[in-house]
């Protein structure tokens, strides 16, 4: 054991030297100790914390299962839950629309959230310019700026300003790749706006005056905006193929509902397998020209994204269940207002989430995604990951615990897209679709075991017919203002 300085032993802050030479006498005396400690220090903690048997009871198969499209990977970037939010539209978009795959542009809505979130920004400094910067709500407003995280309201927001393009219309840029100092120097400009504001107010210029300055400031956002990531299309064409099969009229299903879907085979040639005999690809083809993101949207996105409900299951004495919850100086989009959430019991909250994967639709869930998660092998269990067993130690917090001492807070959005039901109806795993790329986890998919979905799922966007009408109930109930310092939630990145 290391060698330690003398200290006064009537300081009783303080370990003393015999404390620490008891600590060893009794870390040496157990072999055990020399095994985990030859293990965590070689693999690393996570490998040597992996139980085998929890990763045998953990099989990849699911009673039930949506076929989704590519993994997607936000790589260096806070964009989780846009990813997540896409990925459950445009499952819904591939399905009705017969195609193989598809992607929507993640990079467009990050354009115009990082305007928005400025936007939102100075118009919060606007709001509390006598409020001292080291005042608590001063301080969280001017903590993450226009930083990447968020959540499924902040999508909502957005899509419906602005709408949605494919992958193709506005691909990814280094800086939607990897944001960090994209979003660090224009977080710095931001705050510098933010003074020179605050010093016009001290020194006695008007609201209507600094609203002025305002404006200005958010061409320079654009400005940088565009030099960062590229300026996003007013209009855009849309190529796509669809898988070619045929309804019972013979129509294909694009050709039946879409007058701008052009099939190319003629009198009968070509094939349902959408190869021509002279080589060509004769699947219907949807054809747009020169149409707008809103237009796009509307037009292929067959789901209302403001017909979904935010739950959140957190077990708290200061959040009862059963109420609507707003969360102050939490929107993007400053005139859509802060994130609201519906607290329920676990019980509701979970079958909310079997209802709507049984009935074919992916939902959008926040997690605290680094409690017993093993990354490369995509599992997330504790029955598998055993730090218990390596530390020999229990760790006990419950879920309401582990939100109230900001342990287990959600951190990041993925999707779920899978449910298996044991032989009396009751779930003992999930599906989980990710956005770190096919190489994380197992071909981007990972595993939650029954007992982590109760424990570290805080959020799901459920739809509203699959609520019960309890839940219905309480959306028509005046939401319970908190402080965005009271624990509830927090953004996914």
């Amino acid at each position: 054991m290391a060698n330690h300085g003398t200290i006064d032993p009537a300081d009783s802050k303080a370990l003393q030297p015999g404390q620490l030479r008891e600590f060893s006498q009794r870390f040496n005396a157990d072999r055990a100790n020399a095994v985990a400690a030859n293990a965590a220090t070689s693999m690393g903690v996570l490998k040597a914390a992996t139980d085998y048997h929890g990763v045998r009871a953990l099989p990849r198969d699911f009673s039930i299962e949506l076929k989704q499209g590519s993994i997607t990977n936000q790589e260096r970037s806070g964009r989780c839950w846009m990813f997540a939010s896409l990925n459950t539209l445009r499952y819904e978009l591939m399905h009705r629309w017969k195609l193989e795959d598809f992607e929507f542009s993640e990079s467009y809505l990050f354009f115009w959230d990082a305007v928005e979130k400025s936007n939102t920004y100075l118009e919060n400094v606007l709001a509390t310019l006598d409020e001292p910067t080291d005042s608590r709500v001063f301080e969280i407003i001017n903590d993450t700026v226009a930083d990447d995280g968020g959540w499924w309201q902040m999508f909502v927001a957005l899509v419906n300003k602005y709408g949605l393009v494919p992958k193709s219309a506005y691909p990814e840029s280094a800086n939607s790749r990897n944001s960090d100092a994209f979003k660090q120097y224009l977080n710095t400009k931001l705050r510098e706006f933010a003074a020179d504001l605050r010093d016009r107010h001290t020194a006695g210029e008007g609201l209507d005056a600094l609203r002025a300055v305002k404006t200005e400031d958010m061409a320079t956002v654009y400005r940088m905006c565009c030099i960062a990531l590229g300026e996003p299309p007013e209009r855009f064409d849309f190529l796509a193929r669809t898988k070619g099969d045929d309804n019972a009229d013979g129509k294909s299903s694009a050709d039946a509902t879409n007058t701008d879907v052009a099939k190319e085979t003629q009198d009968g040639k070509g094939s349902k397998a959408g190869k021509g005999e002279d080589g060509r690809d004769d699947r219907p083809q949807i054809r747009e020209y020169g149409i707008t993101p809103l237009e796009f949207m509307h037009k292929y996105v067959p789901v209302d994204v403001n017909d979904a409900v935010t739950l959140c299951n957190a077990p708290m004495a200061r959040t009862p269940f059963g109420k609507r919850y707003r969360i102050r100086w939490t929107a993007n989009v400053a005139e859509a207002g802060d994130m609201e959430f519906v607290n329920v019991p676990l019980d509701v909250f979970r079958k909310a989430a079997i209802d709507q994967l049984s009935a074919g639709h992916p939902i959008w869930f926040a997690c605290d995604c680094m409690q017993f998660s093993l990354r490369d092998a995509g599992i997330f269990d504790r029955g598998t990951v055993r730090v218990d067993q390596l530390f020999d130690t229990e760790f006990t917090f419950d879920k309401g615990q582990g939100l109230e001492y900001w342990d287990s807070a959600s951190n990041h959005a993925m999707t779920l897209t899978g449910v298996n039901l044991d032989a009396d109806g009751k779930p003992d795993r999930w599906k989980v679709e990710n956005s770190w790329g096919k190489d994380a986890g197992k071909d981007g998919y990972y595993v939650a075991s029954a007992d982590w979905f109760d424990r570290f799922v805080t959020e799901l966007i459920i739809r509203k017919e699959y609520l019960d009408e309890a839940t219905k109930a309480i959306l028509n109930t005046e939401p319970v203002d908190i402080e965005p310092w009271q624990p509830l939630t927090r953004r996914c990145d």
